[in-house]
């Protein structure tokens, strides 16, 4: 396995000898559809400093939430995010499995099975990391109930909603009011298909901001991540178009892996990504099938409650299926 994150095209190209173009990436959990940028990127001046205050960034990202510019953080993407809260709490509570990040950035740590013991109480006082939809396996929960514990246990509370937009659900926004001690991360990365671009929003109260500006360096972002995140808001068919588009690419996706000799079970997903236990076979050993075509799976092991038999696929097009339905009907 080339790395303990999806979308390492590069290390998995370089084992086999080809260019990371031809990788065929089911490992990544990145919308396969772009926007559209109708920004000629050569055009922008990048002599001056960015306007430290992010203004026009925060007014568009605000509008789009419906929320106050002033609710809006900024942070090189979503990675930052978590590192600069993580590292203000002593002591965190995470529903797992969720992204390794946050255990990375963890000062201490106790973990809550949400497969199995999801309405267990979190540690009293301590910061909840609650990923909503989930990764690796894209289940939305319903979170008043939750809430209602957090609330008993005095939490504060941060939501990963980096794959709401692929949902139709509501964010955990509505909180906001009721449950001040509330962070809500958005990350850019995922339903607009820009890894490259380092854009990461927390949402949160006016004064929690406040505090949370403290502790972000001046020009964290730079103009052209800016700049590319502001023209793909613009593009205001793109979240209706490719909805629709992924929802059919996933149903194709479902059927091939349903009828797969080597899946055990396919996790629900609300997501445009299905996490597979396997049988017969683990994840190495599949992806060493997978090598003959050049596609890349996640290995999804280094996931807290997983194992080396539970795998990832993202939902890629037509055309890509066809390639790894030569895989898994072999």
């Amino acid at each position: 396995m080339e790395s303990e994150h999806g979308g390492d095209i590069y290390s998995f190209a370089k084992r086999l000898g080809i260019r990371p173009e031809e990788v065929i990436d089911f490992s990544s959990n990145i919308n396969c559809y772009s926007p559209k940028v109708e920004k000629d990127f050569n055009e922008i001046d990048v002599r001056p400093y960015a306007d430290p205050n992010y203004t026009s960034l925060k007014e568009a990202l605000a509008a789009k939430y419906e929320v106050g510019s002033d609710q809006v953080a900024l942070f090189n993407g979503a990675s930052s995010a978590i590192a600069t809260l993580l590292g203000l709490y002593s002591k965190a509570t995470i529903y797992a499995p969720a992204y390794g990040e946050y255990r990375r950035y963890a000062k201490s740590v106790t973990l809550i099975n949400r497969f199995e013991n999801l309405f267990d109480f979190p540690l009293q006082n301590s910061l909840v990391v609650f990923v909503n939809p989930s990764t690796p396996d894209g289940d939305y929960i319903a979170l008043q109930q939750l809430f209602e514990i957090w609330q008993m246990q005095n939490c504060t509370v941060l939501i990963d909603e980096s794959f709401l937009e692929f949902t139709e659900f509501d964010s955990a926004l509505s909180f906001l009011q009721e449950y001040p001690k509330l962070y809500i991360l958005k990350s850019m990365t995922k339903f607009y298909a820009c890894a490259g671009v380092r854009v990461g929003t927390v949402i949160s109260t006016p004064e929690n901001i406040q505090q949370l500006q403290k502790h972000i360096p001046m020009w964290n972002i730079s103009t052209f991540d800016e700049v590319y995140i502001k023209e793909a808001l613009k593009d205001k068919r793109f979240e209706l178009d490719v909805k629709f588009q992924i929802k059919q690419d996933k149903k194709l996706l479902f059927r091939l892996l349903e009828r797969s000799e080597y899946v055990e079970k396919i996790y629900f997903s609300d997501t445009n990504f299905f996490l597979v236990k396997l049988k017969g076979i683990d994840a190495y050993g599949l992806q060493e099938m997978c090598d003959q075509e050049n596609i890349l799976i996640r290995n999804c092991e280094n996931f807290d409650f997983l194992d080396r038999f539970h795998v990832r696929f993202a939902v890629r097009p037509k055309e890509d299926v066809a390639v790894l339905k030569k895989v898994l009907d072999a």
